[in-house]
């Protein structure tokens, strides 16, 4: 299945192919039957959640990435969160960068794509999740956070960052956002 996915601004990502004023990439997504087979008991349920993928650019044509460790099972992923009650979509994300990784930033008001998880919640059940991703260029990184002793944080090259998360969606997105921040 290929969905379209709306990208950041082109002042965000100024290499980004765009046609007129709407910018947008084809990226695949898992059909519904790939995301059942992650399990009978998360199917049913579907949860949204919003994610910022920090970046920034070093030289003329490495991007690096950031990624911060779970607090359960310390995979590498990026900053994610619930939905905010009356924030923005990007504003969520933005927020949930701040806390999980003490980063501030430049983030994009649409998502560069999307990717499914499973999670477990508080009460033991397991659901599938949608995240949608949106970028964040780092400006900066705060010397305290508010989850700054829960988490490890990194930077990695994009290459080495796709490599590492388990998600294969959002390793593409990853492996995306690089070749289109250096074209």
């Amino acid at each position: 299945m290929v969905v379209k996915a709306f990208l950041a601004p082109k002042y965000l990502f100024p290499n980004f192919a765009h046609h007129g004023n709407v910018r947008s990439a084809s990226c695949k997504i898992r059909s519904r039957s790939s995301v059942a087979s992650m399990g009978s008991s998360t199917a049913a349920a579907k949860h949204v959640q919003y994610a910022a993928l920090p970046y920034r650019l070093r030289g003329k044509s490495r991007t690096e990435v950031m990624l911060v460790t779970s607090r359960e099972t310390r995979r590498w992923i990026i900053p994610k969160g619930w939905p905010q009650m009356g924030k923005a979509p990007h504003v969520s994300a933005a927020r949930e960068a701040f806390e999980e990784a003490g980063v501030v930033g430049a983030v994009g008001k649409r998502s560069v794509g999307s990717f499914p998880y499973q999670k477990r919640l508080k009460n033991g059940v397991v659901t599938v999740c949608e995240v949608h991703v949106f970028p964040l260029r780092v400006r900066r990184q705060s010397k305290q956070w508010p989850e700054k002793e829960q988490r490890e944080v990194k930077w990695l090259s994009a290459k080495d960052a796709a490599k590492t998360v388990k998600e294969p969606m959002l390793s593409e997105i990853i492996r995306r956002l690089a070749h289109e921040t250096v074209d």
